[in-house]
């Protein structure tokens, strides 16, 4: 079968993602992309330059759709504590079993030595700390910090579900987080001591 003259850069770095994913990052090289989309190595040097390029533009593809899935539940949700659950079990859901989390662990590594790829990092907390915020107002309003605390819980979840990944990590996710949200809700209501 011929090589394909051109593919999208959107497919070739969704490949690469994949490889990664699959086999490690360190498993990324032209010859291996080369024949999982059937291009020249030679093309995919053009395109990308170097291997750091190419493993920068991967990532910052799979931060702009997480950026849209995160937008799109924000945006469907309603602003109510049980819709900040489900923001978070929405986006729970692409982890998959432990061997996909665990993979999904060793991309992360790249995005925590690149500081473009930090920088998306922060600015989608950023973003999701703000859904969140919205979702856990008071009576008075937006309490600062609730989200990204409720973010750190979900993050904190995810990690000791993947110690004892008995149940689906969507139905851990949300039993944690309704557990946090009532505790918010107590803790609310509770008079304050000093």
């Amino acid at each position: 079968m011929p090589r394909p003259k051109t593919m999208p850069d959107e497919d070739v770095l969704a490949a690469a993602l994949a490889i990664m994913h699959a086999s490690g990052p360190e498993s990324l090289t032209f010859a291996a992309l080369a024949a999982g989309t059937g291009l020249s190595a030679s093309t995919l040097v053009q395109r990308f330059d170097n291997k750091q390029n190419l493993v920068q533009r991967a990532l910052l593809q799979a931060w702009d759709g997480l950026d849209r899935l995160t937008s799109e539940l924000s945006s469907t949700l309603p602003k109510t504590p049980e819709g900040a659950v489900d923001l978070l079990a929405g986006l729970s859901g692409d982890y998959g079993g432990i061997e996909s989390y665990a993979d999904g662990l060793r991309v992360l590594r790249e995005d925590l030595r690149d500081p473009a790829l930090r920088a998306r990092g922060a600015r989608w907390r950023d973003a999701l700390a703000e859904a969140l915020d919205e979702r856990l107002a008071g009576p008075s309003g937006p309490v600062p910090g609730i989200g990204l605390l409720m973010a750190s819980h979900w993050q904190g979840a995810l990690l000791w579900w993947s110690f004892d990944p008995q149940i689906p990590v969507t139905d851990f996710v949300r039993q944690s987080l309704r557990r946090f949200v009532s505790v918010l809700a107590t803790g609310a209501a509770s008079p304050k001591t000093t």
